[in-house]
């Protein structure tokens, strides 16, 4: 199931990352005025926050209109729902290509511990996409793409797919370290939710964390390290 798994993903990213065609009208990655669409929404909700973000300020930034932008995204949530799939579709991507070849299962998971704790950088595979700023969008707004009343709905439409195929391939790898391990799924969403959230409190709310946004993203990997590996080994 892995190596199908990370087939599917290099597939996908050498074709173009697959995104829920029911989260947009039009595919945004198919013209130059919707991949500017996608540039720079990741840019303004970077700078202004998911709640004053509006498509009136992103046509404003890109030299277009909200009419033009309509046509692509039905609304400002679809367009956060879009990106945050993006990301979690590359992020898979990222980390079957950098695992695939390794044998040892803990290796693996070390590996996908650094790959989501440390800082992120530009991927310049995607020029459209600046991997690094979306990662902190993500840390700060990710959550408020299923956090919310209609999330049943949306769930139902598949818009988190992504998400969950993340977990997915992070849970299968658990299993090949500990398969009597009862609780992959969770382990494995718990790691990803761990990394934003740490991240976030880091720089926002550092009372709720053991580390500061002087502090060096290496200690966050210590300790996921220390919460993945003591619940997998222990007896």
């Amino acid at each position: 199931m892995y190596f199908n798994v990370e087939i599917y993903w290099l597939m996908e990213i050498l074709l173009g990352i697959k995104i829920n065609e029911k989260l947009y009208l039009r595919n945004p990655e198919d013209t130059v005025l919707g991949r500017k669409i996608l540039k720079h929404s990741v840019e303004l909700i970077y700078k202004l926050g998911f709640e004053s973000f509006t498509f009136k300020k992103l046509a404003e930034k890109i030299g277009s209109t909200e009419s033009g932008i309509y046509r692509y995204f039905e609304n400002k949530h679809r367009l956060l729902i879009y990106i945050t799939s993006w990301y979690f579709g590359w992020l898979a991507y990222k980390i079957s290509f950098q695992t695939n070849n390794l044998k040892n299962p803990k290796i693996k998971l070390q590996k996908i511990i650094k790959l989501m704790a440390l800082p992120i950088k530009d991927d310049k595979q995607t020029s459209y996409i600046d991997e690094g700023l979306l990662h902190s969008v993500i840390v700060a707004e990710g959550s408020k793409a299923y956090l919310t009343k209609q999330v049943d709905k949306d769930n139902k439409l598949q818009f988190f797919k992504p998400y969950k195929d993340l977990c997915n391939l992070i849970g299968d790898i658990i299993l090949e370290y500990n398969p009597k391990y009862k609780y992959p799924k969770s382990l494995a969403s718990t790691i990803v939710e761990v990394v934003h959230f740490q991240n976030f409190f880091m720089h926002n709310l550092s009372s709720l964390t053991d580390y500061s946004k002087n502090n060096n993203k290496v200690e966050i990997v210590g300790f996921l390290n220390n919460l993945v590996f003591s619940s997998l080994d222990k007896k």
